[in-house]
């Protein structure tokens, strides 16, 4: 089990861009056609009283049961933001078993709520286990700063040097300065720095732009990478998913 194929994505409630209709069961046949071993999800409805009101085809089962299933993944789910009638966050699914996995809150106002959702997985033949951060940063780049450094912190302490880890998910950091913490810092590099020389456009879908999703990883050698935009993709989130054939170095 040489080589992994992962994916990140930010779901956006899994709703249309104006969330004017519901998209997972699109989403779900489409994230079926990327054959991900592993998806780093972000902005996942665990639960919302008045969208399953509001719309007839609302799924009964959280949205990270729900995709898992339809891809006979296990799930990690990590709830962020609560709310009088519901709760959203991030979600790891593993096509391999999770040993372990933990959420940590990296909030630093009362306005946006964010954690790091951090899991062990067991890939086969593998001696050690691979460690997976999924991430959702704040808007403002002082508070991504603050962020930045929790997830040094933990990586530092929870994540043994020579262990393979990959860090995916929404980094909302147009100006790049998460690049730094993470190649300076912690020896990682991103996905499409390694292959193009800058990370990719992800947002919006429709025409993408900005640079606001990632992949960073330590341990391997990436083989290939892509930015999933356009049709259907576009019709579906707001941000443009993003996929990459890792190999494992030895």
């Amino acid at each position: 089990m040489a080589v992994l194929r992962i994916a990140t994505y930010n779901i956006h409630k899994g709703l249309s861009q104006f969330n004017r209709r519901v998209t997972l069961h699109d989403m779900r046949h489409h994230l079926q056609q990327l054959h991900a071993d592993i998806l780093f999800l972000q902005e996942v409805q665990g639960e919302h009283e008045g969208h399953a009101r509001r719309f007839a085809h609302w799924p009964q089962a959280p949205q990270h049961q729900f995709l898992a299933e339809s891809l006979a993944h296990r799930v990690a789910y990590g709830s962020n933001a609560v709310y009088e009638h519901g709760h959203h966050g991030n979600a790891i699914l593993s096509r391999f078993p999770i040993l372990d996995w933990e959420n940590q809150d990296i909030s630093v106002n009362r306005f946006e709520s964010r954690g790091l959702l951090h899991a062990q997985i067991q890939v086969p033949s593998w001696h050690e286990p691979l460690h997976c951060i999924c991430v959702h940063l704040n808007l403002l780049g002082r508070d991504r700063t603050k962020q930045l450094k929790a997830l040094r912190q933990r990586i530092e302490t929870l994540v043994p040097t020579d262990a393979p880890l990959i860090i995916a998910g929404d980094f909302n950091d147009w100006r790049q300065q998460a690049c730094k913490v993470f190649t300076e810092e912690l020896a990682l590099r991103e996905v499409f720095e390694s292959l193009h020389g800058m990370p990719a456009r992800s947002f919006p879908a429709k025409l993408p732009v900005l640079t606001l999703d990632r992949i960073y990883y330590r341990g391997f050698h990436i083989e290939h990478a892509k930015v999933h935009g356009g049709l259907p993709w576009s019709k579906i989130s707001d941000h443009a998913p993003l996929s990459a054939t890792m190999r494992r170095a030895r």
